[in-house]
């Protein structure tokens, strides 16, 4: 009696998860996407905010780009961004993940990290604005300190409100024992002079990230990371990150 109890009880709950789903489904359409030198994952920063040298720009698509949708917004410093994974999709819930940051091998609940690989693959971004243009296609933003894929899809923008946003006191649990690694960056001669002047600055924030895997450590291996048409090599002995070419 109490299988068939636990059985009915399970069924009843899928029934009324799909009819709320059903009646409370709602589609989210992008209003514009953002534009940077991320063109492939590797490299990215692990969270916003670690390399405020990179410069993004979020184009915005009718009706959004209007002036009026963004009365007020330069007197705020940040933002927050509200995005798609549109390159981590996935069909199938998976209930735990690996976070890179502890080796790969260690599983967490998947709403115990921020995962790509979510049940509804939304992002959330903490960005510096920097400019708010008027272009001939409407409004755009200039913004710093993105960890989004060139060409993600924006779902929203937000403005950052330190007191309410900034939590004094505030526990990571086990992200904050890697929160603050980073890498010495130095380039070999005549590698740093291939990289544009405004661009170098980001570059440098995004190596000192570290953008191995945290459980690789080979250090005769070269890597490569592309940064805008650039492929930046380099190599990591101990606690420093060395260019050896940018082609």
């Amino acid at each position: 009696m109490q299988g068939f109890y636990k059985k009915f009880t399970t069924l009843l709950d899928n029934f009324f998860w799909l009819l709320y789903n059903v009646r409370m489904e709602k589609t989210v359409s992008a209003i514009g996407y953002i534009e940077n030198d991320f063109t492939e994952k590797f490299g990215i920063p692990r969270q916003s905010g670690k390399a405020d040298g990179v410069i993004s720009r979020i184009h915005f698509y009718p009706p959004y780009q209007t002036e009026d949708a963004f009365k007020a917004i330069d007197g705020f410093s940040h933002l927050w961004l509200l995005f798609d994974f549109s390159a981590a999709k996935t069909t199938e819930f998976h209930a735990t993940v690996r976070p890179p940051r502890l080796g790969g091998n260690t599983r967490v609940g998947v709403f115990a990290s921020r995962s790509p690989f979510r049940p509804n693959g939304i992002g959330l971004s903490v960005v510096k604005l920097l400019k708010v243009e008027k272009t001939e296609q409407g409004i755009s933003l200039l913004v710093g300190g993105a960890d989004l894929l060139s060409g993600t899809p924006i779902l929203d923008v937000k403005p950052y409100l330190p007191h309410a946003d900034c939590i004094i006191g505030a526990v990571g649990g086990y992200a904050d024992g890697v929160a603050n690694k980073r890498l010495s960056v130095e380039f070999l001669d005549g590698a740093k002079e291939k990289i544009p002047a405004e661009k170098l600055a980001g570059l440098i924030d995004c190596l000192a990230e570290d953008p191995r895997p945290s459980y690789q450590d080979e250090p005769e291996r070269i890597y490569g990371m592309a940064f805008g048409a650039q492929n930046v090599k380099f190599r990591v002995v101990g606690d420093t990150l060395t260019v050896v070419a940018v082609e």
